[in-house]
């Protein structure tokens, strides 16, 4: 975790990616993002209040970025209402989540071997496909 802030997962992720977009790239100044796509409500803030950055031309669902006012670190992003994007390096254990899918590797770094055993996609993946029934009925649950 970072300076001021800290936060607790009450719940496994839904699923998490590696993204290789060029935003991404941009965002973290590295090869690609470990994001934890998880519930709002399953998100437990324990001390410290996150700033945050909302993109401009973040598109339909908007874009926003939570970070810690002190040190800088991005926590999570919210791209989807309900639902933050947690930054795999900012939790107490991340090497307990590693990928589960890497996406818009169309435009991942040539340098960069990815693993035979994760789903990989050039750009976005359908969630009806590579989603489990259970995630599914979770983001059913707070979209509706």
């Amino acid at each position: 975790m970072c300076g001021d802030v800290r936060y607790a997962m009450k719940a496994e992720p839904m699923i998490v990616h590696a993204c290789h977009c060029t935003d991404c790239q941009r965002i973290t100044g590295t090869a690609f993002v470990l994001n934890a796509w998880i519930e709002c409500a399953n998100v437990e803030l324990l001390s410290g209040a996150p700033a945050s950055f909302a993109f401009p031309d973040a598109g339909e669902n908007g874009n926003t970025v939570f970070f810690c006012a002190t040190c800088g670190t991005y926590i999570w992003t919210e791209y989807l209402t309900g639902f933050w994007f947690v930054r795999v390096g900012t939790l107490d254990d991340p090497k307990a989540f590693p990928p589960d899918v890497h996406i818009w590797t169309r435009s991942k770094q040539p340098w960069l071997d990815l693993p035979g055993d994760v789903p990989v996609f050039e750009t976005k993946y359908d969630r009806e496909q590579l989603w489990s029934d259970d995630v599914k009925a979770r983001l059913a649950a707070v979209i509706g």
